[in-house]
């Protein structure tokens, strides 16, 4: 016989055929308003396994005997070409999971990679390796307690007090071994964790309206709940009043909405756990709270609650035993609330009293949509829209990052997306192919980076380096947009300055004043919101203040006016000794700068006062000066070889998945902490770059900031006075006629002929590339006409036009035979270059 359910206020969910009842009745309501339902299986597991018995009921109508949801019971939202079908009901208290991708915790998340991936799981692993050492030492401790003070000579001896002494000692040792590996794991990890990636459900092939994220162990789903869990409790610090008390005292006041999700979840056995739960899209921090007064854990909600925690009266515990079940875990939570408060001696801070206000909460909840593939983004735009527009106090990155998830938005709403960045990348494969939902993921860090693809030039790799340039290149773009130049300028006529296509949507979006108007203080505002989406794309994220002053009013006026060249291109200019080239690489250089694990670049320090004071000032445009300087400079610890090795260093650092190591199985440690002690010096990890020599090799130093401002002092950014103006070495003037000081007209000493010979033969490789990669994109450039005027003859033919006017053609022949006598003679120099090689 069972047993009678006590009576209370908490609710009990319905039976399985409710369940089914309301599957059909959303599933027939979807096809009504054409639009595509969530899974079966996630509204009978994840959505009427939430709902009181008696809700479902008032939610179903059945006319003519065919089930539907009460017109009272949905509504219809549209959001552009977005339809979104939404049901209003009351849930559980206990029912609804926070959305780990709230955008209010976006800085606490790094980019999703399979190295990051696989780093959690060895930082899993670490753990629970860690928490068994320390279960050993304080075993350790009390075996050599009991030891010490075991009374008498029968228990008692000096030996076995030494060996229980030195079994502790090992222990602890230990510990703290296992500790430094810990605190190098969350290192490699920027002390963050990866962004789950989640995508659309699938049901027979096809998507649907609900959310699924990827297998994983359960270990690392517990822990990246629990930190998902405490990322946004720091978040919620900085609300004014306390929610969990506001809950408790006047219960929810708004409704948020929520999405049906699946977890599924590796079990030690090897088999997979596919758990449907809701996750709140809005109202993350009430969703945490409610759980927080019912006494449930996140982890345990979304990876099955242990049973020795919810158990019945009279029922035996098993330890091992996870309840799964969405629908058993909640009236069992009803069961033992309505048990305590029946009780006169409950306490006012019991959870049965305290959890009285939100025994069940209004909600609505996604059960359909037009577009599945594209559900997730148009809950995040909800998601920030509803906090950009709120009241609680945002962290300055995660707000910042919101901005410009809208930012891109706007360009995309205006069909301007594409546009804008075919203009940014007038090179590219095929910008015409860009999948746009998926580029919008990318620049905001929510998924790979791989839709940049057709961005790539031609002829270039797409590696996860180039994507990554391309990446800050195009956010870039879109943030300080080019404009096009004054046709006024020069006539002395009074004009309205033309702003183009892209610098208005920035405007509306981020709320600026008139392009006239832009002042410090927006160059300011915008080069701090580029800094944040920057930041998204590297694992270990620097102070976003990094980047103040790299960009003034004259580029967010103006546009950012970036250098159209691969990488590729770049590194073969500075290679082949072009100066201009590896100052625009240092540009490209600068946030790799910012974000590296040992950051080069960091918010201005010093005093502008004095050096005396807090040290040499030192700004972020202070460093990239000295760093563009030192390719010019004489100085004998600056080398070519050394800056182009550490700029690929540079470069590749985000995507090293293994520390680096010493040559000849030697020790690495941090260029300023070389004097240290081992056991103070900061853990190698994953990303570090090695300092290179004068000849480019490694040595045994980590480059830090030490060596950064070492190599590249502030004296050697600042402007150098100009010889023309003043001819004095050291206060004394001296003639120009001078034999002994100046044997050039510009006071230098004549080259020496060996070491422009070495210099010629180190750079001349370099521009050799160059010039083949030109001929290349020349003969491209080529085949891509002849194959666009073959196709234009063919349709003339096929739609019997009448042909072009002859002083047309004649105008187009005689362009080109100018670029075919201009290759003829290029070829004729090329040779001449070929029997020159054997000559050096």
């Amino acid at each position: 016989m069972v047993a009678k359910r006590p009576e209370g206020i908490y609710p009990y969910i319905g039976t399985d055929t409710w369940a089914q009842r309301l599957a059909d009745a959303i599933e027939n309501t979807c096809e009504d308003q054409e639009v595509v339902p969530p899974p079966r299986q996630a509204i009978v597991e994840g959505l009427a396994s939430a709902l009181p018995d008696t809700e479902i009921k008032n939610l179903v109508a059945s006319p003519r005997g065919r089930k539907v949801l009460k017109p009272t019971a949905y509504r219809v939202v549209q959001a552009g070409t977005d339809k979104v079908l939404l049901l209003m009901c009351d849930v559980h208290g206990a029912a609804v999971a926070p959305w780990d991708l709230n955008d209010r915790t976006v800085g606490c998340w790094t980019t999703p990679s399979p190295e990051a991936t696989q780093r959690v799981k060895d930082l899993v692993a670490a753990e629970i390796t860690l928490r068994e050492a320390e279960k050993a030492a304080k075993s350790a401790e009390k075996e050599r307690e009991a030891r010490r003070r075991a009374p008498g000579d029968e228990t008692y001896s000096a030996e076995a007090l030494a060996a229980a002494t030195q079994k502790q000692l090992d222990a602890v040792r230990r510990v703290k071994e296992l500790e430094k590996e810990r605190q190098a794991l969350l290192a490699a990890l920027g002390n963050r964790r990866p962004r789950p990636v989640v995508r659309s459900a699938e049901e027979d092939g096809e998507p649907k309206a609900a959310l699924t994220l990827a297998e994983q162990p359960y270990e690392v789903a517990v822990h990246v709940q629990r930190y998902a869990a405490d990322s946004l409790e720091r978040a919620g610090r900085t609300r004014g009043y306390d929610l969990v008390e506001s809950l408790v005292d006047a219960g929810q006041l708004s409704k948020g909405m929520n999405v049906l999700q699946q977890w599924q979840i590796i079990n030690p056995d090897g088999t997979v756990s596919r758990i449907w739960r809701m996750a709140a899209v809005t109202g993350n921090n009430r969703a945490l709270a409610r759980l927080d007064i019912f006494g449930v854990r996140l982890e345990h909600l979304v990876t099955g609650v242990p049973q020795s925690l919810l158990s019945l009266p009279r029922e035996k515990t098993d330890p091992a035993l996870r309840l799964l079940s969405l629908r058993e875990v909640l009236n069992r939570i009803s069961t033992r609330l309505n048990e305590a408060g029946a009780k006169p001696e409950t306490s006012p801070e019991d959870s049965s009293v305290r959890a009285g206000k939100i025994a069940t909460v209004s909600t609505e909840i996604v059960i359909g949509c037009n577009k599945p593939a594209a559900l997730e983004h148009v809950l995040r735009a909800l998601n920030v829209n509803d906090h950009l527009r709120g009241i609680q106090p945002y962290d300055e990155d995660a707000r910042l990052v919101a901005l410009f998830a809208t930012l891109v938005d706007s360009y995309a709403k205006q069909s301007l997306l594409a546009a804008a960045l075919a203009e940014a990348f007038p090179s590219a494969r095929g910008a015409d192919l860009l999948d746009l939902l998926g580029v919008r993921d990318a620049l905001t860090a929510n998924g790979p980076l791989d839709p940049l693809e057709p961005l790539v030039s031609a002829g270039e790799e797409a590696s996860p380096v180039v994507l990554r340039d391309i990446a800050v290149r195009a956010v870039t773009a879109l943030v300080f947009p080019e404009i096009p130049p004054d046709a006024g300028q020069g006539t002395g006529k009074r004009t309205i300055r033309d702003t183009g296509r892209f610098w208005p949507v920035v405007k509306g979006t981020l709320q600026e004043s008139a392009w006239s108007q832009v002042t410090a203080k927006t160059a300011g505002a915008r080069t701090r919101l580029w800094s944040a989406a920057v930041a998204q794309l590297f694992l270990h994220r620097g102070n976003i203040l990094s980047a103040l002053g790299l960009f003034g009013v004259t580029e967010t006026k103006e546009g950012s006016k970036q250098d159209p060249g691969s990488l590729k291109e770049l590194l073969l200019g500075a290679e082949a000794g072009d100066a201009t080239a590896w100052a625009a690489l240092v540009q490209r250089m600068a946030p790799a700068l910012m974000h590296a694990p040992e950051p080069f670049i960091t918010p201005g320090q010093g005093s502008e006062a004095g050096e005396s004071r807090k040290g040499v000032r030192r700004t972020p445009s202070s460093s990239l000066a000295s760093l563009t300087l030192a390719y010019s400079s004489k100085s004998p610890a600056i080398s070519r070889a050394l800056l182009l090795t550490f700029a690929k260093s540079v470069l590749e650092h985000p995507d090293a998945t293994q520390p680096p190591v010493a040559e000849a199985g030697g020790r690495l440690a941090c260029y300023g902490e070389r004097h240290r002690d081992e056991e103070e010096q900061t853990a190698i990890t994953a990303g570090m770059v090695i300092v290179p020599d004068t000849e480019g090799r490694p040595t045994a130093y980590v480059a830090d900031k030490d060596w950064f401002d070492e190599t590249f002092p502030v004296e050697l950014g600042r402007p150098v006075q100009d010889p023309a103006a003043s001819n004095t070495v050291t206060g004394i003037p001296v003639p120009e006629s001078d034999p002994a000081s100046s044997t050039t007209s510009h006071g230098e000493a004549p080259p020496d002929p060996r070491e422009r010979l070495s210099t010629l033969r180190r750079e001349l490789p370099a521009r050799v590339e160059l010039v083949g990669g030109s001929y290349q994109r020349a003969v491209d450039s080529a085949h891509t006409l002849m194959t666009d005027f073959e196709e234009a003859r063919r349709l003339r033919a096929q739609l019997d036009e009448e042909a072009l006017p002859a002083e047309q053609r004649i105008e187009w022949m005689e362009k080109l035979t100018k670029a075919r006598e201009a290759a003829q003679a290029s070829v004729t120099t090329l040779g001449q270059v070929e029997a020159l090689i054997l000559q050096i």
